[in-house]
């Protein structure tokens, strides 16, 4: 027969989770009463007392729906760039956007970014953070342009030419004989270059503007010679051919993932999506012969460039710049 005591605990416990639902179900018409329109009468106290509640409810449910939409360009990494600054002669009263000073002066005050319009004093343009927002106002042209002002002025991860370009040459060019090797008409290139400065992501490089896909390939081409900062940078260059001089495979591949490492976030994705796409043209290569070495050898003056080097020495390199290209081509799922 069961004693008092465990009687005792029994009820207890039943009152415990009786006792619980009750504060489950009140805790659910909260949530529920919060979630629910307002009512059209005269406003009650009741409703002046869930009124905020509801607006907390409905805010949080519309910030995760706005977090689950967001778009690619919108999750775009936030690279770091330094102010491109110039002197400058303001007309009228200026004061410095750094320090909140006057700018003395009637002629050369100070320095304004070239890519985002700040204005400062020159001895405050040493001190400001790397947090440049280039302004498309600024930013007038795709070539010729930095790789990391175009994308933080685009919001995007990677240039649009390289985007567009490489889509475009996946699309219905990956099977043409001699891709990259074969050069299109270079006033057709010249074309393509105005347009993608003149239209941006507008630019038409479908098939029915340019016919041959050698006209496209050029287009990319040139976009990367014309970077004033080349994509495998200056201060990485002497990284990269040292790592090529390295007579062991494994080795070499280790100094070359070392070496990436000294890249921009802008220049490393942008290098990471061309290797990608050159590793399928190989996978071609029967119909278009090209390799992984033929690819070097068109990519690697085109990528890498000698910073300040003799004529010499810079001949010197170009077997070295293949062999870093086709190393990068090949490793591409390894080393990024």
């Amino acid at each position: 027969m069961p004693s008092r005591e465990s009687y005792v605990v029994r009820r207890g416990k039943k009152q415990t989770g009786r006792r619980a639902e009750k504060e489950a179900s009140q805790k659910g018409s909260l949530f529920t009463a919060a979630l629910m329109p307002a009512p059209s009468k005269p406003t009650s106290p009741a409703s002046t007392f869930w009124q905020p509640i509801r607006s907390f409810a409905l805010s949080q449910l519309t910030s995760l729906v706005r977090r689950a939409t967001l778009r690619e360009s919108d999750l775009a990494p936030k690279y770091e760039k330094v102010h491109n600054f110039k002197v400058h002669t303001f007309r009228g009263p200026h004061w410095c956007e750094y320090c909140a000073n006057f700018m003395w002066g009637l002629i050369a005050q100070g320095v304004k970014c070239a890519d985002c319009g700040l204005n400062v004093h020159k001895q405050c343009s040493k001190v400001v953070p790397n947090d440049c927002q280039p302004d498309l106002r600024h930013v007038k042209k795709v070539y010729s342009c930095d790789l990391t002002t175009l994308v933080k002025a685009h919001n995007t991860k990677r240039p649009m030419v390289v985007d567009m370009c490489i889509q475009e040459i996946e699309a219905r060019g990956l099977q043409s004989e001699g891709l990259y090797r074969i050069s299109g008409f270079s006033e057709l290139i010249e074309d393509v270059k105005l347009a993608f400065d003149r239209d941006g992501e507008k630019a038409d490089i479908s098939s029915s503007a340019y016919e041959d896909i050698n006209i496209i390939t050029g287009a990319l081409k040139l976009y990367f010679r014309e970077l004033p900062i080349p994509i495998i940078t200056y201060d990485a260059y002497p990284r990269f051919i040292e790592a090529a001089k390295i007579t062991d495979a494994e080795k070499r591949l280790e100094s070359i993932h070392e070496a990436l490492k000294l890249l921009p976030p802008a220049h490393c994705e942008s290098l990471r999506y061309l290797m990608a796409h050159l590793k399928r043209v190989t996978q071609c290569e029967k119909e278009n012969l090209m390799s992984s070495e033929n690819l070097g050898i068109v990519f690697g003056p085109t990528l890498m460039r000698a910073p300040d080097l003799d004529a010499m020495t810079a001949l010197n390199d170009i077997r070295y710049q293949r062999l870093v290209v086709e190393t990068l081509i090949t490793n591409e799922d390894v080393l990024f």
